[in-house]
């Protein structure tokens, strides 16, 4: 069901004036259009000439949690480290641990407190009690011993070094000499005794380096002791607390203090930064791996990895946001060390077809629900935890079902599978079931209305708790223009199940959109057309009958459901923000059915809303917004589906000119999401419009950017919650009617320095009508949501030729 479609405006920041993508303003969509020419359009299985975008293989993100239930002597780990053989060591606070096949083995003999724990030596090295002690091949051994009393003025901090021991304290730094701890003289002579060294890097020429409290130092083969101080272009640091050092593969060396983070590559530094795309910076470690460096932070990790960032936080990606210690396999394995486990992130190497057919199948396995299959998430009883399943029904279940539906009819027309045809086949009979069953029974609706949705009568009963006291309050504190109903849940005529009142414009959208896909791309014989056709016709029946209203068993128009010139053109209450949207969904509603039936009388209705009521005109402010970030990404997604009906079954060269230049500067209000449905949408309808020195086409970059986020959509799609206000890379938005609006109710809403919305593996949603411009939320991880939110745009894109595999 909708939320309120009521906006605000805001202002940007100054230092957002460098983002990539401009506020339009509402005169972008009023171009003058009678000396416009728009080329041809191809129909469904256009490419408008922008070619495709290879796929190919490439590597995801996939993460796995160790507790005490998988080994680990405690879940309170203060380090991690990876041997020269690849072995993972944990150091907890009950003991030394060993990863061995899928699970951690304790070590018997390291049964206290281990602390500082790193490679060294071929083995490893680390602090317990009083004392260093090593473990190698199955040998514990004291290294040294701390003086007696020397804790007491004294506190190891860091273990490392090459063929010598080093010991990183509170008051500078020490190396082991015999069966001695000896002060690193030449270091004192540049370092203050206060200086407190937090991390030791040694490569393999023998170069020296430290993280301290007080600088970065660095000593090269033997030499003296030298305190750099980084600088690049407009950049000149004078670092202090590096919590983090590191020398890569390559020799590059890495460091990371509150200023930021910084490599150095030969002689010249290069410096990263909140404005250079670095997440957060309140370091607390940094480790290298062949090609990426991982940094953790006191609220999650980061990879930094040929120019492009990833956050990772929060339990999808970490056991604990407090990232003690990270160390990289060679394999390419992250492991962090927090207090509630090792966290291991391992990148696997997948397709995007790959990923579809994990996702068709998790449908199939969790995701359906009745017997005519409505696709829709499902509760979960323990976090993450999906050995126990709860389905549910949504307000929503006719849209998300199309939309799914929808999905499969692209997967069908692209490889021709079967089990495709009759996925979509499904969706297709359970949209039909949807206007066959509220006809009869004690509260019959008019011929053709569609129910949200249903449940079986064996259940609960829904009118419990969906009554009319409850509609009432709603209307009376909540929503002035709220439908009271009752009973909102009428039987059917069969007595089996329980039917959804109220029908949305949203279930409208999506069964239109899978009405003229499955007709086109999927429908094969006479009884398949003439099964669509009779759908069709019946609901598209309904709304002229009802003067373009969705009406209820009451005999009233639905609370959303309303499309008639006398609402839409002539009621302020209602049309100030529905006009542009639901013309353009009644004209797609009217394009589809006359494709489909081939009855002229739905193009005459069309003809009267477009002559009479001016209802293309109306759609050339198709979004009631006030610049990017702002407005209702509901209506977005019904939009764009609206307009793939709409303009790919307009022949009528001026009116698909419209349609065009209504779509253009839509698609730039939400460009910065990089939206995947809404990019291949817009790229499939958009042909070249011309005038003069004037030109609009589709750009390729509404497919690379797809493509970015349908290779970073994680395969994880448990509701976890996110987190991305404290940002040093966010550009937040506010001002204007946001300070009045927005922060009223606690949301906080920005996007990237870069331009962009945070990559869609940094926050979550379960559908596309998610305001991705939100930057936190809330999640218990008790919700296993769908993958259709992927396969949608993967096969349409597939289909249409946008993604080459």
């Amino acid at each position: 069901m909708h939320d309120n479609r009521t906006r605000p405006i805001f202002k940007r920041r100054d230092d957002q004036r460098q983002t990539r993508f401009p506020l339009l303003s509402v005169a972008t969509c009023l171009i003058v259009t009678t000396t416009i020419a728009v080329t041809s359009h191809a129909g469904h299985n256009g490419n408008k000439g922008l070619g495709g975008v290879k796929s190919g293989r490439f590597l995801n993100d996939e993460r796995q949690f160790f507790t005490t239930d998988d080994g680990l002597p405690s879940d309170v780990v203060s380090s991690i480290a990876v041997t020269t053989d690849g072995t993972v060591w944990a150091g907890t606070e009950a003991g030394l641990a060993q990863f061995s096949g899928d699970r951690f083995e304790p070590i018997a003999a390291a049964f206290q407190a281990v602390t500082h724990l790193t490679a060294w030596g071929g083995g490893v090295v680390f602090l317990m009690g009083d004392s260093i002690m090593s473990y190698k091949d199955g040998d514990l051994a004291t290294v040294i011993s701390l003086p007696p009393g020397w804790k007491d003025d004294v506190e190891v901090t860091c273990l490392g070094g090459g063929k010598s021991l080093l010991l990183g304290t509170t008051r500078g730094l020490y190396f082991r000499d015999g069966t001695e701890i000896k002060r690193f003289g030449r270091f004192r002579d540049i370092a203050t005794d206060e200086s407190q060294v937090f991390a030791i890097a040694v490569n393999n020429h023998g170069d020296l380096v430290l993280g301290t409290s007080t600088g970065l130092f660095e000593r090269k083969r033997q030499e003296s002791w030298e305190r750099l101080h980084p600088g690049a272009g407009s950049y000149s640091w004078a670092p202090i607390n590096v919590r983090g050092v590191a020398y890569d593969d390559q020799g590059r060396l890495w460091f990371a203090c509150p200023q930021g983070m910084g490599v150095r590559t030969g002689g010249e530094w290069q410096l990263f930064t909140g404005v250079e795309g670095l997440p957060y910076d309140d370091f607390t470690s940094l480790a290298t791996g062949k090609t990426e460096t991982w940094l953790g932070t006191t609220i999650g990790a980061i990879r930094y990895h040929e120019g492009e960032w990833s956050y990772r936080r929060g339990l999808r990606w970490v056991p604990d946001d407090v990232i003690r210690d990270i160390a990289v396999s060679a394999n390419g394995d992250t492991w962090f060390a927090t207090a509630k486990g090792v966290g291991r992130i391992q990148q696997q190497v997948t397709s995007l077809a790959e990923k579809a057919r994990f996702f068709e199948d998790e449908i199939d396995k969790y995701h359906r629900r009745t017997p005519f299959g409505f696709v829709m998430s499902v509760g979960l009883d323990e976090p993450g935890d999906k050995s126990h399943i709860k389905p549910h029904d949504s307000d929503n279940d006719g849209l998300w079902t199309s939309m799914y539906g929808a999905g499969e009819c692209f997967a069908y027309a692209a490889t021709k599978d079967p089990l495709a045809k009759q996925r979509a086949t499904k969706a297709m009979l359970a949209m039909k079931f949807l206007s066959d069953v509220t006809q009869g029974g004690e509260h019959p609706a008019p011929h053709g209305f569609p129910a949200r949705t249903v449940l079986p009568i064996e259940g609960r009963n829904p009118n419990d708790h969906d009554n009319r006291e409850r509609d009432v309050a709603k209307q009376r504190d909540e929503d002035p223009l709220w439908k009271v109903i009752e009973p909102r849940w009428p039987v059917s005529a069969d007595g089996k199940w329980y039917w959804k009142t109220d029908t949305s414009s949203d279930e409208l959208d999506g069964h239109y959109f899978l009405y003229g896909l499955y007709y086109d791309l999927v429908a094969e014989n006479e009884e398949e057309k003439a099964m669509v056709r009779e759908v069709v016709a019946r609901v598209t029946d309904h709304l002229i009958d009802h003067d373009f209203q969705l009406v209820d068993h009451d005999g009233k128009p639905t609370r959303w459901g309303r499309f008639s010139p006398k609402e839409l053109n002539r009621d302020l209450n209602f049309s100030t923000g529905l006009r542009g949207i639901n013309s353009l969904s009644m004209l797609s509603f009217l394009k589809v059915a006359v494709h489909v039936t081939g009855d002229n009388k739905y193009q005459q209705a069309y003809q009267t809303l477009v002559k009479e009521h001016l209802y293309a005109t109306n759609t050339l402010l198709a979004k009631r917004q006030m610049g990017i970030g702002t407005g209702n990404q509901s209506d977005d997604e019904m939009a764009f589906m609206s307009y793939y009906g709409l303009i790919n079954y307009e022949d009528d060269p001026e009116l698909r000119m419209h349609y065009l230049i209504s779509l253009m500067p839509y698609w730039k209000l939400v460009e910065a999401e990089r939206n995947p449905l809404f990019n291949y949408i817009f790229a499939s309808c958009f042909d070249t419009i011309e005038s003069g020195t004037y030109r609009r086409k589709a750009p390729k970059s509404a497919l690379e950017e797809a493509l970015f986020t349908l290779r970073r959509y994680p395969r994880d799609r448990v509701g976890w919650g996110f987190r991305n206000s404290h940002r040093k890379d966010i550009v937040p938005l506010e001002g204007g009617w946001y300070e009045m609006w927005w922060k009223k109710w606690g949301q906080k809403k920005g996007l990237l320095r870069s331009g962009y919305t945070v990559p869609i593996d940094e926050h979550f949603l379960e559908f596309w009508n998610k305001d991705v411009w939100s930057l936190d939320e809330a999640g218990d991880g008790k919700t296993l949501c769908d993958g259709a939110s992927f396969l949608l745009p993967y096969y349409m894109g597939l289909y249409h030729g946008f993604i080459v595999e």
